[in-house]
């Protein structure tokens, strides 16, 4: 099937304008951003490889340019986490989208313990989600007040009181599938 022109012009213009919206986001008053848009500057293995000024990891498990931070399954398949150089010791709000590949296993973790973020209807824990939007963006909240996480995706509760440790840097995980982030930022409490 071959694309008309203009069309074909149309849906690169469209694609590069949303790209560089998603470039362009500032986060809400109070909130930093944790990742650029741009690259991995700010980002780690759990090993301590920083990945500065790098859009790609030396393995191709994760990828940042154009908005997204991407997590890709790679083979041979190895679960593979990326991990915030800073550490958070306060209380804090942490805000991202996600969008998950069909059956896509990705996880957030919050100074150590994980959040599933997956293709929930398919791959669960919380498949009875009314607001997940498949193969879409979606967005989780997270807020943290000593030592517990309460945790939502669209607004929806995926966990009420998740412990978690005094302190720790914020992580993503490579399992299954694609998995992109994007709009990721925090905001500690005083």
């Amino acid at each position: 099937m071959k694309i008309p022109r203009a069309s074909f012009l149309a849906l690169f213009f469209a694609a590069a304008l949303a790209a560089r919206s998603a470039d362009d986001f500032k986060p809400e008053p109070g909130f930093v951003s944790l990742f650029n848009g741009h690259d991995l500057t700010g980002w780690r293995y759990p090993a301590g490889e920083k990945f500065d000024a790098k859009s790609v990891t030396p393995d191709a498990r994760f990828t940042g340019a154009d908005g997204i931070l991407a997590a890709h399954e790679v083979l041979p398949r190895a679960i593979t986490q990326l991990w915030t150089i800073q550490e958070f010791p306060k209380d804090f709000v942490l805000r991202l989208e996600f969008r998950a590949s069909v059956k896509a296993d990705s996880g957030i973790f919050l100074r150590k313990p994980q959040l599933q973020c997956r293709d929930y209807l398919l791959a669960g824990p919380y498949k009875e989600l009314k607001k997940y939007k498949a193969q879409d963006w979606n967005e989780i909240e997270v807020t943290v007040k000593d030592g517990v996480a309460h945790c939502t995706c669209n607004g929806e509760v995926l966990e009420a009181a998740l412990k978690i440790p005094a302190t720790g840097p914020i992580g993503l995980e490579v399992d299954r599938g694609t998995m992109e982030y994007r709009r990721i930022r925090v905001k500690e409490e005083k």
